[in-house]
């Protein structure tokens, strides 16, 4: 497994590099924004660490300019604890995760092994359920004539509920999944976005529907009507 490490700080990127490749993975290390940039669009990785504060180009344009891209490599953003707007700009633009520094070698690898964890159902280019299908590659929601685009943070929500449908899904369980952290804003963003996949599930004419169990959280069913 390959991992870039986008890191101007020379001792801290030398760290991390030496613990990732002390647990076997290929470790690339680069020190400026550019060469981030660079590096992301024209290589392949498994994941990638991505410093916020770097030279040349900050870590915010290069998450832009890499989704822009629709690189969909889990980035994992570092943080200093006061860069707490950016790290919210990160996470909306697609971030898929975040530490904050320092950080210890447990939770650096705690938070890998979660966002490069693929389940058995991961593997197949699409999820299927009822009458839609979640196209992983194009980021598609799929009825049986009509189709539409999702955008992030509607794919992975959706596709949360639909690797595990009929079962009700807490909401603190998808905002962590999705969002990769909690507090008391995200739920209004989770119950936000609900809606708009509620909205695009009507566009695709779709019978299969987002049930919610009021003060527990989400489902996925078929031909229900939610209350």
């Amino acid at each position: 497994m390959r991992i870039l490490v986008v890191e101007d700080e020379k001792e801290i990127s030398d760290g991390i590099s030496a613990i990732l490749r002390g647990e076997g993975y290929q470790v690339d290390a680069v020190y400026d924004g550019l060469s981030g940039l660079d590096s992301i669009l024209g290589d392949i990785y498994d994941l990638i660490l991505l410093d916020l504060m770097l030279p040349k180009l900050n870590g915010i344009d290069i998450l832009r300019n890499a989704r822009m891209e629709g690189i969909k490599t889990p980035i994992i953003i570092l943080t200093a604890k006061s860069q707490t707007e950016d790290k919210v700009q990160g996470l909306d633009l697609g971030a898929d995760d975040y530490l904050t520094k320092p950080f210890d070698a447990g939770e650096l690898l705690a938070r890998i092994r979660a966002r490069t964890r693929k389940p058995g159902q991961d593997n197949d280019s699409a999820l299927t359920f009822g009458d839609i299908k979640l196209d992983k590659n194009s980021y598609k929601l799929c009825g049986k004539e009509k189709s539409v685009k999702l955008g992030n943070k509607e794919f992975q929500l959706l596709e949360c509920l639909m690797a595990d449908p009929g079962h009700i899904h807490t909401k603190d369980t998808l905002i962590s999944k999705v969002w990769g952290f909690c507090d008391d804003g995200d739920y209004n963003s989770l119950e936000v976005y609900i809606s708009f996949l509620r909205k695009k599930l009507k566009f695709v004419e779709a019978e299969t529907q987002i049930i919610t169990t009021k003060g527990v959280g989400y489902s996925i069913e078929e031909g229900r009507h939610d209350g």
